[in-house]
C-alpha cells in the first residue's frame, strides 16, 4: 500500500518504520522528506559495513534533517549485527561478569561500530529483569535478575553509547522477564501489583531516567492489577501514571505495533492512536509495510479530528524535537569502516571472555 503523497510533518515524525529488501523504496524516501522520524534497519537490509553506511547515507540525504536510524545491537547471539561486526558479550555474559568498566568499555567500541557506518540510535540496554527461567524474551539477553545488577550494568552500558554519541534506547518498560509469552507472538501477562514493580521491575528504569537516558521502549504486556483494560504499551495509567510520573523527560516509545502481542487486540493504526493518547511520543512499524498507510491515515484523521490532547501533543513535539537536535550536537568525527570487527574490539572481547572463564573455573 502507498503511503498519501501528503501527510503532516508532525505526524510523521512520530514514526520509525522498517522495510524489506536492500534498497530504499521510493514510498520510503518520500515519507523521510516529508518528515518520517526514523527509520529501523536489520541484516535483512544489508550485506556488510560498506552497504549499512551507503544506505544509511541515503537515508540522511533523503531526510534533509537530523533523522533517527536505529538498530538492535544489544550483543550476544541475538538482535545483533552480524559479522563482519565484532560479535560481541551478551548481556547474560556480561551480567556474570559483574564489571561495570567492560560493560562501558564494550558500548563504546560497539557504538564506535554503529556511528561508522551512519547509525545514530541503538535499541540498548535491555533493562528486563531475567525473573524467569523460561523468559523466551531475557535468556541471553538481559543482565541478570538482580535489579541493583540490571541498574548498574545498564547505566555502564548507556554511559558507553553515550561516549561515542549513540543515543542509547532503554526497554521493556516496565519490563516482562517474568513472563513466559514471547510478544512477537502473544500478548505477555505480569500479575504482580505497583508495589512489586517499585521493588523489583522499575529499579533499573528509575536508574537510567535519574541517568537521563533519551528514550525509553515500551512493553506490550498486560498488568491486570494497575490497568484491567489495556497493556503497557496503550496504558495511560502506566505510560503517564508511572513512567512520565517518574520525571522522565526522554522520548518514549512503543514497540513495534505489528506484533502479536499488539496486533491480535488492536489494528496497529488503532493502536498507534492509543499508544499516543496513552503518553508514547514514537512508535515502531517494523516488519510489515503495509500497516504504514493505514496508520499514518489514522494518525492525520485522528489529529484533525481532536482525538490527541493539545498541549501533551505539543509537550511530544518538543521532546521529539530535542532528542533530534543531540544528533547534531555530536561532534566526534565519523570513523571509516575498517573499525568494524578490528583487532582492538575483538581484544575487548576476548578479554571479557576470559575474565569470564577465569571466574567461572574458580566457582
Amino acid at each position: 500500500m502507498t503511503p498519501p503523497t501528503q501527510v503532516s510533518a508532525e505526524v510523521l515524525e512520530k514514526l520509525i518504520v522498517g522495510f524489506h529488501g536492500r534498497e530504499l523504496p521510493d514510498e520510503l524516501r518520500d515519507l523521510l522528506a516529508q518528515g518520517l522520524g526514523g527509520v529501523i534497519l536489520f541484516s535483512r537490509n544489508f550485506r556488510g559495513a560498506a552497504e549499512l553506511k551507503s544506505l544509511t547515507a541515503e537515508i540522511h540525504r533523503a531526510a534533509g534533517q537530523p533523522v533517527l536510524i536505529g538498530i538492535d545491537q544489544e550483543g550476544g547471539t541475538r538482535f545483533s549485527l552480524p559479522e563482519p561486526f565484532t560479535q560481541w558479550a551478551s548481556p547474560e555474559e556480561l551480567g556474570k561478569l559483574d564489571d561495570e568498566e567492560l560493560v562501558e568499555r564494550q558500548a563504546a567500541a560497539l557504538a564506535h561500530e554503529l556511528r561508522s557506518v551512519g547509525c545514530n540510535l541503538d535499541f540498548a540496554p535491555m533493562l528486563d529483569l531475567h525473573s524467569h527461567p523460561n523468559s523466551p524474551v531475557t535468556l541471553g539477553r538481559s543482565f541478570g535478575s538482580h535489579p541493583q545488577k540490571v541498574s548498574r550494568l545498564g547505566a555502564a552500558f548507556a554511559r558507553g553509547l553515550a561516549k561515542e554519541g549513540i543515543l542509547a534506547c532503554a526497554k521493556h518498560f516496565p519490563g516482562h522477564g517474568d513472563a513466559t509469552v514471547d510478544p512477537h507472538l502473544d500478548l505477555p501477562i505480569f500479575r504482580g501489583d505497583l508495589k512489586r514493580l517499585i521493588a523489583t521491575e522499575l529499579v533499573p528504569f528509575m536508574e537510567l531516567i535519574s541517568a537521563k537516558v533519551p528514550m525509553i521502549m515500551t512493553a506490550h504486556i498486560f498488568l491486570p492489577e494497575i490497568d484491567a483494560k489495556l497493556p503497557a504499551s496503550l496504558s495511560r495509567k502506566i505510560l503517564r501514571g508511572i513512567l512520565r510520573d517518574a520525571n522522565f523527560y526522554g522520548v518514549i516509545l512503543a514497540d513495534d505495533l505489528g506484533m502479536g502481542a499488539i496486533a491480535k487486540l488492536r489494528a496497529p493504526a488503532e493502536a498507534a492512536v492509543l499508544t499516543f493518547q496513552a503518553g508514547s511520543d514514537m512508535a515502531l512499524i517494523c516488519h510489515d509495510w503495509n500497516l504504514v498507510a493505514p496508520t499514518i491515515e489514522r494518525l492525520s484523521s485522528a489529529r484533525a479530528q481532536g482525538e490527541f490532547d493539545q498541549d501533551e501533543w505539543k509537550a511530544s513535539q518538543r521532546r521529539i524535537k530535542r532528542m533530534r537536535q543531540k544528533l547534531l550536537s555530536a561532534k566526534k568525527p565519523i570513523p571509516g569502516t575498517d573499525v568494524v570487527g578490528c583487532a582492538e574490539h575483538h581484544a575487548i572481547v576476548e578479554k571479557i571472555r576470559s575474565r569470564l572463564n577465569g571466574k567461572l573455573a574458580q566457582s
